[in-house]
């Protein structure tokens, strides 16, 4: 039975302070560990960069000088537990290996959360934008093969197929495409409402890492991937934080934050295989208890509230599990490869008018579209080894994509009829 966190007696807001001891934690070995706890790490690595950000706009909206300090001290925290979940990660993990795990994260908790949630919008952003995330670990599989030998399949451990999705190159269209309808808090179910929360911070952090790493790759060919893709993130970022519902004020928000994060974190506790790492789990769960209460506190104080206002029914919703999801990301490609975003819906592409803002996006993007990033990291691996990197566990459930000696460069840019 899962809990409520408000019911929890949580400890003082003082003792989560951590040691630089603390912040050294021993590093999961790369090639024992489990891909789920490497994919736990990232997932609550961008979790805490999240708050932490959130944190720093809401104190630049508040006046108070007194709940700027309890901002700042629960973010100082929330900074300390983002250090040392990124400590985890061991220095033999290159950029390109950690890549792996964040396409990774992005297919099996969207995949997750998409048959789980029950707004019928936000199941569609996540149907759409899991083909592109698909599609992007395949074509970083494929660097990784030809940069450094590397099997991608060993670090995803089998649970999650590498075949083409959506081709990367149809993902770029125009920003006005990324805005969505937002969910209404009072309307939706509470798993839904974590769940937008969750998926924005997760991409986010995806994001973030393109943005700020990729022009640290080894050669122009993986820069200008990362270049793509990090734009392709930037689009995904802006489609699931249109759906979170922007009413609410800033103490409640900040409310969801740190209960999206108690549930994120007794969610992976549960889920957790390494005991070492269920330790930290567990450690930081107590940890944004005191959050989660301090933010109630402040609820309490300056806007006359409850927690049961804002959530109410407090008990966490179905805990989030990484896990295996082939059937059903085969299930989704086979039937939406083609499609597109339209201002607030998905279309199939070729239902689109020719003077299309996609189309007029696409012409000023990829003039050369035999030249993309995506599409010559491909090339580039078949001149190599005669074929594409893959490893499926049936032929690819799209005819057009099934060819392993040539790239697939016009599927959902270019309309068939």
């Amino acid at each position: 039975m899962n809990l409520n966190p408000f019911l929890e007696k949580p400890k003082k807001l003082e003792s989560c302070i951590m040691s630089w001891k603390d912040l050294a934690p021993k590093s999961y070995n790369k090639l024992e560990v489990s891909p789920y706890t490497r994919v736990r790490c990232i997932l609550m690595n961008g979790t805490e960069y999240e708050s932490v950000w959130f944190g720093h706009n809401f104190s630049r909206h508040a006046l108070d000088n007194d709940l700027r300090r309890t901002i700042a001290l629960v973010r100082r925290n929330e900074q300390q537990q983002q250090k040392l979940i990124s400590s985890l990660k061991p220095l033999d993990e290159n950029l390109l290996e950690t890549t792996i795990g964040y396409e990774q994260l992005a297919v099996d908790l969207t995949a997750f959360l998409a048959q789980n949630v029950k707004d019928k919008n936000v199941k569609a952003a996540l149907d759409f934008a899991l083909l592109e995330d698909f599609d992007h670990l395949y074509r970083y599989a494929n660097l990784l093969e030809t940069d450094m030998g590397a099997k991608a399949e060993s670090y995803v451990g089998g649970y999650t197929e590498i075949t083409p999705g959506r081709p990367t190159i149809s993902h770029h269209r125009h920003p006005y495409d990324s805005i969505k309808k937002p969910i209404d808090n009072k309307k939706a179910t509470l798993f839904d409402k974590c769940a937008v929360q969750i998926i924005t911070a997760a991409e986010q952090q995806t994001m973030n890492y393109y943005m700020n790493l990729g022009g640290f790759y080894k050669n122009q060919k993986g820069r200008e991937l990362y270049t793509e893709i990090g734009m392709v993130e930037e689009q995904h970022v802006s489609q699931y934080g249109s759906l979170i519902d922007p009413n609410p004020s800033w103490f409640e928000m900040c409310l969801m934050h740190e209960y999206v994060e108690c549930y994120l974190y007794y969610s992976m506790l549960n889920d957790e295989s390494d005991p070492n790492i269920k330790k930290i789990w567990e450690m930081l769960f107590e940890q944004e208890l005191a959050h989660l209460h301090a933010s109630l506190a402040n609820l309490r104080k300056y806007e006359k509230k409850d927690w049961s206002d804002v959530i109410p029914d407090g008990t966490f919703p179905e805990l989030i599990k990484l896990q295996s999801n082939i059937d059903y990301v085969r299930k989704v490609l086979k039937n939406t490869v083609n499609n597109t975003a339209q201002r607030e819906d998905y279309i199939d592409l070729n239902k689109l008018d020719d003077g299309d803002n996609f189309f007029k996006y696409q012409n000023k993007v990829n003039k050369t579209p035999e030249k993309e990033a995506g599409h010559q990291v491909i090339v580039e691996h078949i001149k190599k080894f005669g074929k594409d990197y893959r490893f499926e566990t049936k032929p690819n459930p799209i005819k057009e994509l099934q060819d392993r000696t040539v790239d697939n460069f016009t599927l959902g840019r270019k309309k068939s009829n």
